[in-house]
């Protein structure tokens, strides 16, 4: 469009840094894993990335593999060996790693929590035996075409009911279909979106991606939900997480979603404070430490929930 400015040209040039970096990077880790025998799966924005036109063109937060979930603590000493530093380590599904200058590493033991909304957890759960094994690896694996895309949807579906998704997945699914639809099993993914629940969701975000993508005029319903996305930002915000969570957590009740949130289902629990996996005589201490944690290192996060819950 004949725009130049400053910020535009550094975000570019920083977007290609950390791409490039991180691909790099992922390839001296995936080496390390291949050496300890420990098998492995980088996640969709590992291969998204390089699915479009041009270097930087979809920038990496950070870069996402799945890993034998036996050996997280093995996957711990080859990020600490390699000068990482370890930020979230045993909570929920994936360990989170850093170094400096841009490095971030989220190493998964399942691709799904069971706090996670609809069959997501279910479905993916002991997802290695649909796995594809690679021909130039001993231990990496990859999805079929089909379950890539399956997933990717799962993901930004996670995203979607809770604090949003950005434009960002739309332009990931056009991209997708653009290289692969004319050769996916459609008979196979109709049947498995079926299974997850969001058969109703592929629809809609399938269309609105191929319609935003190649310019095609909008309905008024495409526009409210275009708007839903570019108002989530690029990870979600508290309103959207709120307002969601009163639909699908507390069945259209803010005092439902309130209880949920004060005292949520075991499966929640076991996501978020994983040692009250041991003992269910353990289930009173954990609502005490979420108590504790919520007044400490959340209490930012929870006084902008509640702030946005009396907005409601």
């Amino acid at each position: 469009m004949g725009v130049k400015a400053n910020d535009f040209t550094q975000a570019k040039e920083k977007a290609i840094r950390k791409n490039i970096l991180l691909d790099v990077e992922s390839g001296n880790i995936l080496r390390r894993l291949e050496t300890e025998k420990i098998w492995y799966m980088p996640l969709k924005g590992s291969f998204l990335h390089n699915w479009y036109p041009k270097l930087g063109m979809r920038q990496m937060t950070d870069n996402d593999i799945l890993v034998d979930s036996e050996k997280m603590v093995e996957v711990r000493d080859i990020f600490l060996d390699l000068g990482y530093t370890c930020e979230h380590f045993g909570h929920q599904n994936h360990d989170v790693y850093f170094k400096e200058p841009v490095l971030n590493f989220e190493m998964h033991s399942g691709l799904f929590s069971s706090a996670h909304i609809g069959n997501l957890y279910g479905y993916f759960n002991n997802v290695k035996g649909r796995l594809i094994k690679d021909q130039n690896s001993d231990y990496g694996y990859h999805f079929r075409n089909e379950d890539f895309y399956l997933f990717m949807l799962a993901h930004e579906y996670k995203h979607f009911t809770g604090g949003g998704t950005g434009v960002r997945s739309l332009v990931d699914t056009y991209i997708f279909l653009r290289k692969f639809k004319g050769s996916l099993d459609w008979n196979y993914i109709n049947t498995e979106l079926n299974k997850l629940g969001i058969a109703e969701y592929e629809k809609q975000n399938h269309e609105l991606a191929i319609k935003v993508c190649t310019l095609k005029q909008l309905t008024l319903e495409d526009k409210r939900l275009l708007d839903y996305y570019v108002m989530s930002e690029t990870y979600g915000n508290t309103e959207n997480s709120v307002k969601n969570g009163i639909k699908y957590r507390g069945n259209g009740s803010k005092l439902g979603y309130i209880l949920y949130r004060i005292f949520p289902p075991i499966s929640f629990l076991e996501a978020s404070v994983p040692w009250v996996k041991k003992s269910k005589l353990l289930i009173p201490a954990s609502y005490i430490y979420r108590f504790y944690r919520c007044a400490t290192s959340s209490k930012k996060d929870v006084e902008r929930e509640v702030k946005q819950l009396e907005k409601l």
